[in-house]
């Protein structure tokens, strides 16, 4: 276990240090969404398309790995949902608490590090769940947010999210890498290459990033951010376990590759979400906070646990 928390522990020094420019004013709130623009649009791009572009669409669909990260994510979602019901959220509220339950930061910080911790055949369940968060629950908050609005469910919001579908690089990207891949013809070597070195600056810029966006995060309602990373951090990868290893058994490996990305702490794009919708953005932010914090420790227990169902 402490191997696994010295491995885990440079990718977390990497956001402290983001943390640390963002707090002391060298890394001014400007300069951090520029290098996440370049992060999302460009080097994570560059590093999802260089891996479907080598990897077929059966190599990444799993029905029953989709059915058991599902199943688990969707039963965190109604807890959060019920307890925030329980204590008069409105609609709007309750979404957003229930987007900090169950979506975790997989695109900047699980892609990255489950890759390099669990090795390169963990690309494929890692982008599976990196898809049903983005096209699943984040489709769901539109609907949610939308009934909030309007008061009924519009069919008009399934254009909506198909524009933004069509329009997240990360989306994107994978399917243009599965669509080269399925032409049998291998990337051109300065294709390749280019892709590669723009992929290798997606980990450690997508890590600062993280941290520099932390240092202007609140923590405004304590024990609802406790209560919100207790969900996205224990219960979260707790459900999962339960739907990979016995409702749905997945081959070891698989099962816990997604365990581990469910391990992972809030996603920062629920902050955006919140403020776009001006539901409880001081609330997310310190859920964020709180999360990435902890999940120092509790991402390393769950990467030392799962990474025994198989040798790596």
């Amino acid at each position: 276990m402490l191997d696994i928390f010295l491995q885990t522990l440079p990718f977390f020094a990497v956001i402290a240090l983001g943390y640390g420019a963002g707090r002391t004013g060298f890394f001014t709130p400007e300069a951090t969404a520029y290098l996440t623009k370049f992060v999302f649009y460009f080097a994570l791009s560059a590093m999802l398309f260089r891996f479907s572009a080598n990897l077929s669409l059966a190599d990444i669909w799993d029905g029953r790995l989709v059915a058991a990260y599902l199943w688990g994510t969707a039963f965190v979602y109604g807890i959060a949902t019920i307890v925030a019901l329980l204590r008069n959220q409105g609609i709007k509220t309750t979404a957003i608490e229930a987007q900090c339950a169950a979506i975790g930061n997989t695109g900047f910080l699980g892609v990255p590090m489950l890759v390099l911790l669990l090795g390169e055949q963990a690309i494929g369940p890692v982008m599976l769940v990196l898809a049903i968060d983005l096209v699943v629950f984040s489709s769901l908050i539109v609907i949610l947010m939308s009934i909030a609005k309007d008061g009924r469910f519009e069919p008009a919001v399934f254009k909506t999210i198909g524009i933004g579908l069509v329009k997240n690089p990360m989306i994107a990207s994978i399917v243009l890498g599965l669509s080269w891949s399925a032409t049998g013809v291998a990337l051109p070597t300065p294709v390749n290459g280019f892709v590669t070195l723009l992929g290798a600056a997606a980990t450690p810029g997508a890590l600062f990033a993280i941290g520099a966006s932390l240092a202007g995060k609140s923590t405004e309602r304590i024990e609802v951010a406790v209560w919100l990373s207790f969900c996205k951090l224990v219960l979260h990868p707790a459900l999962v376990a339960v739907a990979a290893i016995w409702l749905f058994p997945l081959d070891p490996y698989s099962a816990g590759v997604i365990i581990a990305a469910a391990a992972l702490p809030v996603a920062g794009n629920v902050y955006m979400l919140a403020q776009h919708y001006g539901a409880a953005p001081q609330r997310v932010s310190a859920a964020i906070l709180v999360s990435t914090a902890i999940s120092i420790v509790t991402v390393s227990l769950v990467i030392g646990w799962v990474s025994g169902f198989q040798p790596l």
